[in-house]
């Protein structure tokens, strides 16, 4: 089976890279420590879903949250990269929805194990069409926003990062080499909350310039 595409780029979808409490706000309301380095993790493949995807509930979690994303692309294989050209490696920019088993995360903390089944379901990984990186006029101020059935529950800005998209890409460039396709999950703002059955939920990246819908079965 070939990797599914990232939608506007047709680049098939690589590794999935995930970065905790990237929002000083975020990390706050579900007391945390604001990190001194990034926090990293990553999702299967098989969490990769598309707009207007339906995401089923899993039977082993009864405490699901989204968790409203900025998605960075990259563009080409690269090793190291200096902070100051990192933007060169982007192929463009999405939203997406780090969906998040809250009760199982909640026990592998408590137990210092990974996030792995909190975080890798099926379909816990939806991502919007993606907007060229030349179309995107700075980097450093994009905005996005999570609807949950009509209300704003999220909403971000990437100048609110703690640690910027180009500072993420040099980081994860130092240890792993990122190739074409990988995926980018720059963290969430504050406003994480829970989904039920037969919700819907919006993300909006800059008002509309990329844009994800997505129900909960």
């Amino acid at each position: 089976m070939k990797n599914p595409t990232i939608p506007g780029l047709e680049i098939p979808v690589n590794n999935i890279y995930c970065i905790g409490r990237n929002y000083a706000q975020h990390a706050k309301e579900l007391g945390n420590k604001v990190p001194k380095i990034p926090l990293v993790f990553i999702k299967p493949r098989g969490t990769i879903c598309f707009n207007e995807a339906t995401i089923e509930l899993p039977v082993q979690t009864n405490d699901v949250h989204h968790e409203a994303e900025i998605v960075v692309a990259i563009s080409k294989e690269g090793k190291s990269i200096a902070q100051d050209s990192a933007l060169n490696y982007v192929a463009g920019y999405g939203a997406g929805i780090d969906f998040t088993a809250r009760d199982i995360q909640s026990i592998s903390k408590k137990q210092g194990q990974p996030w792995t089944i909190a975080k890798g379901f099926d379909n816990f990984a939806p991502i919007s069409n993606f907007v060229p990186a030349e179309d995107i006029a700075d980097p450093a101020d994009i905005d996005i926003k999570l609807f949950h059935n009509g209300f704003v529950k999220q909403h971000g800005n990437s100048s609110e990062m703690i640690f910027p998209i180009a500072n993420l890409i040099s980081f994860l460039s130092g240890i792993f080499t990122l190739h074409p396709g990988d995926l980018i999950f720059t963290g969430t703002p504050e406003g994480v909350g829970p989904v039920e059955s037969g919700d819907k939920l919006e993300v909006l990246l800059n008002n509309g310039t990329s844009s994800l819908t997505v129900n909960i079965g």
